[in-house]
């Protein structure tokens, strides 16, 4: 009786072994767990390549406002920061000494054209009084050259009246441009010279990249290229841009060439003087894509460690074009989307091994009192 008990015992748990629910859980058992950081998944994606750049971001439009005339400024009408208008007064400059020769200049014109008036009917008379033989050539001639001489006084007077009132509305300080006023460097009070500087007026819808390539990559760019980059003021977030000038001389010191491109700012987010880093689109793709570092480039043939049904498979790929700014990489054949390959670490399993991805852990960190 106990030998019967003991066989049908070892048979039940035989029996028990060979289960589907036993097979599982030894096959869950003997599996190899990788953590998320360890996979990566083939995606449609764009794919781009060109020379890195760096340099920094400029208004496209900027106007320095300079003083015409000298003197004392009455009064500023504008700060850093503040919107303006083409026209708009920004300062006011002392014109006492300048509305006197304006005033000066308008009388000697008054005069003038009396003189020239009271000279051209002389010589309209001198001609009637020739013309009937009463005065001789000599005294025609007198009258022609009086009111030549008037005319040109007049002429002159003009000039001087023009240049004044010119000198004159220079003491009316305008913006060139709208737009925002970036810089004001005198105050009510302060006593300017002919060509000091004033103000600064920038227009913010448009900027410009203003960035230097390595003379080597010339070959590749052209006006029109897109440009991506990055700036220093907004981590993150990627800006694009299009080439609209490119040097046609390298800097002797570094052998870089300098480019300009053109990049929209309706919103007026972006501001001039960021340091900016980004590359050159020459060439641009969109098909399957996957980091660069899950390549395995052990053989001769490049391929990818994928996971397919829980098991390590390696697979042969085709590659395109390389994003080193992405990092990432082009996949033509091979792969599919969705696809599960392996990184890092994770690329020293052996194919045929069973792996389990493991799931993030969802548990915050308790905060520290």
């Amino acid at each position: 009786m106990p030998i019967v008990a003991a066989a049908t015992l070892l048979a039940l748990s035989a029996c028990k072994r060979g289960t589907p629910e036993a097979d599982a859980a030894s096959t869950k058992a003997a599996a190899m767990t990788i953590g998320t950081e360890n996979i990566a998944i083939v995606t449609m994606g764009e794919v781009m390549s060109g020379p890195t750049l760096s340099g920094a971001i400029m208004p496209e439009r900027e106007g320095s406002v300079r003083a015409q005339v000298g003197g004392s400024v009455l009064q500023t009408y504008a700060e850093q920061g503040q919107r303006v208008s083409a026209g708009q007064m920004l300062a006011r400059i002392d014109a006492s000494g300048l509305q006197d020769a304006f005033l000066s200049a308008r009388s000697a014109v008054t005069s003038a054209a009396n003189g020239a008036d009271v000279a051209e009917r002389d010589l309209a008379r001198n001609q009637k009084l020739f013309a009937a033989g009463a005065i001789a050539e000599r005294d025609l001639d007198q009258a022609k050259r009086s009111s030549i001489a008037a005319s040109a006084a007049l002429a002159d007077a003009r000039a001087r009246l023009s240049n004044a009132q010119k000198q004159l509305s220079y003491t009316r300080v305008a913006a060139p441009m709208s737009g925002v006023v970036s810089e004001r460097a005198v105050s009510a009070g302060d006593v300017v010279q002919p060509g000091a500087a004033m103000f600064t007026v920038v227009d913010p819808s448009s900027m410009r990249l203003e960035a230097s390539i390595p003379a080597d990559e010339l070959a590749s760019v052209r006006i029109g290229l897109p440009v991506t980059f990055t700036v220093n003021g907004y981590p993150g977030r990627t800006l694009t841009g299009k080439v609209t000038r490119v040097s046609p001389t390298a800097d002797p010191s570094t052998r870089q060439v300098q480019i300009i491109a053109s990049i929209p700012n309706s919103n007026g987010a972006l501001v001039g003087g960021l340091f900016a880093t980004g590359r050159l689109a020459t060439e641009t793709k969109t098909g399957l894509t996957a980091p660069i570092t899950a390549i395995d480039t052990r053989s001769t043939t490049p391929g990818v460690l994928r996971v397919r049904q829980s098991k390590v498979e390696r697979v042969a790929v085709e590659l395109g074009l390389r994003d080193e700014g992405a990092e990432k990489i082009e996949i033509k054949s091979g792969v599919q989307a969705g696809d599960t390959l392996l990184l890092g670490a994770a690329q020293a399993i052996s194919p045929g091994t069973i792996v389990r991805v493991s799931a993030p852990s969802d548990r915050a960190q308790a905060p520290r009192r």
